[in-house]
Protein backbone atom coordinates (compact mmCIF):
# COMPACT_ATOMS: atom_id res chain seq x y z
CA UNK A 1 0.00 0.00 0.00
CA UNK A 2 1.46 3.28 -1.08
CA UNK A 3 0.34 4.83 2.07
CA UNK A 4 2.25 8.14 3.39
CA UNK A 5 0.07 9.70 6.07
CA UNK A 6 -3.87 9.53 6.99
CA UNK A 7 -5.35 12.07 4.89
CA UNK A 8 -7.56 11.43 2.34
CA UNK A 9 -5.20 12.22 -0.43
CA UNK A 10 -2.36 10.82 1.36
CA UNK A 11 -2.11 7.21 -0.98
CA UNK A 12 -1.14 6.65 -4.06
CA UNK A 13 -4.84 5.32 -5.37
CA UNK A 14 -6.10 8.77 -4.14
CA UNK A 15 -3.49 10.95 -5.89
CA UNK A 16 -3.67 8.26 -9.21
CA UNK A 17 -7.53 9.38 -9.38
CA UNK A 18 -7.02 13.06 -9.02
CA UNK A 19 -4.52 12.63 -11.75
CA UNK A 20 -7.44 11.18 -13.44
CA UNK A 21 -9.63 13.84 -12.69
CA UNK A 22 -7.54 16.28 -14.52
CA UNK A 23 -7.41 14.65 -17.68
CA UNK A 24 -11.05 14.11 -17.84
CA UNK A 25 -13.24 16.29 -19.70
CA UNK A 26 -14.79 19.20 -17.10
CA UNK A 27 -18.23 17.60 -17.80
CA UNK A 28 -16.86 14.36 -17.01
CA UNK A 29 -15.76 15.05 -13.50
CA UNK A 30 -18.78 14.82 -11.30
CA UNK A 31 -19.18 11.61 -13.03
CA UNK A 32 -16.35 10.06 -12.28
CA UNK A 33 -16.91 10.97 -8.47
CA UNK A 34 -20.25 10.13 -8.19
CA UNK A 35 -19.42 6.64 -10.26
CA UNK A 36 -16.83 5.86 -7.50
CA UNK A 37 -19.16 6.64 -4.88
CA UNK A 38 -21.86 4.59 -5.58
CA UNK A 39 -19.49 1.85 -6.73
CA UNK A 40 -18.54 1.29 -2.97
CA UNK A 41 -21.91 1.79 -1.36
CA UNK A 42 -23.40 -1.47 -3.92
CA UNK A 43 -20.01 -3.06 -2.96
CA UNK A 44 -22.24 -5.86 -0.55
CA UNK A 45 -18.96 -8.37 -0.26
CA UNK A 46 -15.41 -7.34 0.52
CA UNK A 47 -14.64 -3.74 -0.20
CA UNK A 48 -11.03 -3.86 -1.73
CA UNK A 49 -9.06 -0.78 -0.18
CA UNK A 50 -8.15 0.71 -3.34
CA UNK A 51 -11.99 1.51 -4.40
CA UNK A 52 -12.16 2.65 -1.24
CA UNK A 53 -9.22 4.67 -1.07
CA UNK A 54 -10.79 6.77 -4.10
CA UNK A 55 -13.83 6.68 -2.52
CA UNK A 56 -12.57 8.63 0.58
CA UNK A 57 -11.08 11.17 -1.52
CA UNK A 58 -13.89 11.47 -3.59
CA UNK A 59 -15.62 12.14 -0.77
CA UNK A 60 -13.29 14.97 0.77
CA UNK A 61 -13.94 16.65 -2.47
CA UNK A 62 -17.60 17.09 -2.16
CA UNK A 63 -16.83 18.31 2.07
CA UNK A 64 -14.72 20.68 0.25
CA UNK A 65 -16.93 22.81 -0.90
CA UNK A 66 -19.57 22.03 1.84
CA UNK A 67 -19.51 24.58 5.21
CA UNK A 68 -16.38 23.32 7.19
CA UNK A 69 -15.07 21.54 4.60
CA UNK A 70 -11.04 22.08 4.06
CA UNK A 71 -9.77 22.41 0.68
CA UNK A 72 -8.38 19.61 -1.14
CA UNK A 73 -4.73 18.87 -0.97
CA UNK A 74 -2.74 21.51 -2.99
CA UNK A 75 -0.06 18.71 -3.57
CA UNK A 76 -1.84 15.30 -4.44
CA UNK A 77 -5.83 16.88 -4.87
CA UNK A 78 -6.58 17.93 -8.27
CA UNK A 79 -5.40 20.71 -9.73
CA UNK A 80 -7.67 21.11 -12.92
CA UNK A 81 -10.92 23.11 -10.73
CA UNK A 82 -14.21 21.06 -10.04
CA UNK A 83 -17.38 21.55 -10.74
CA UNK A 84 -20.30 21.94 -7.19
CA UNK A 85 -20.52 18.66 -5.95
CA UNK A 86 -22.51 19.24 -3.37
CA UNK A 87 -25.33 17.40 -5.08
CA UNK A 88 -22.91 14.25 -4.21
CA UNK A 89 -22.89 15.27 0.15
CA UNK A 90 -25.30 12.20 0.83
CA UNK A 91 -23.55 9.78 -1.70
CA UNK A 92 -20.47 11.06 0.15
CA UNK A 93 -21.71 9.91 3.41
CA UNK A 94 -22.81 6.75 2.45
CA UNK A 95 -19.96 6.18 0.91
CA UNK A 96 -17.84 7.09 3.59
CA UNK A 97 -20.22 5.17 5.91
CA UNK A 98 -19.79 1.99 3.45
CA UNK A 99 -15.45 2.23 4.13
CA UNK A 100 -16.34 2.43 7.62
CA UNK A 101 -18.28 -1.24 7.56
CA UNK A 102 -16.98 -4.48 7.78
CA UNK A 103 -15.97 -6.11 5.15
CA UNK A 104 -13.61 -3.51 4.23
CA UNK A 105 -9.97 -3.70 3.27
CA UNK A 106 -8.76 -0.05 3.74
CA UNK A 107 -10.61 -0.97 7.46
CA UNK A 108 -8.45 -3.38 8.36
CA UNK A 109 -5.48 -2.16 7.06
CA UNK A 110 -5.44 0.76 8.99
CA UNK A 111 -6.69 -1.75 12.15
CA UNK A 112 -3.60 -3.39 12.02
CA UNK A 113 -1.58 0.27 12.14
CA UNK A 114 -1.88 2.85 14.56
CA UNK A 115 -5.23 3.80 11.99
CA UNK A 116 -6.82 6.16 15.19
CA UNK A 117 -5.62 9.24 12.81
CA UNK A 118 -7.13 8.25 9.90
CA UNK A 119 -10.31 7.25 11.44
CA UNK A 120 -10.47 10.51 12.62
CA UNK A 121 -9.98 11.83 9.72
CA UNK A 122 -12.66 10.21 8.19
CA UNK A 123 -14.85 10.77 11.12
CA UNK A 124 -14.27 14.38 10.46
CA UNK A 125 -15.72 13.93 6.67
CA UNK A 126 -18.80 12.32 7.77
CA UNK A 127 -19.51 15.27 10.15
CA UNK A 128 -18.76 17.95 7.76
CA UNK A 129 -20.79 16.08 5.42
CA UNK A 130 -23.93 15.85 7.58
CA UNK A 131 -27.16 17.58 6.96
CA UNK A 132 -27.44 20.51 8.94
CA UNK A 133 -30.45 21.71 10.29
CA UNK A 134 -32.00 24.79 9.13
CA UNK A 135 -31.02 28.29 11.26
CA UNK A 136 -34.78 28.53 12.98
CA UNK A 137 -34.44 24.83 14.13
CA UNK A 138 -31.14 25.01 16.00
CA UNK A 139 -32.55 27.28 18.90
CA UNK A 140 -34.08 25.85 22.12
CA UNK A 141 -37.70 26.73 22.72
Amino acid sequence: MGTWDVGPFDNDTAADFCGELDVAAAGERTDLIRSILTHVIDTAGYLEAPESEQAVAGAALVAAQCPGGEPADPAYGPEEPLPDLTGLRDLALHALDRVMSEPSELMDLWAQSDGGPWRANVRRLQNVLLPKPPEDQLSLH
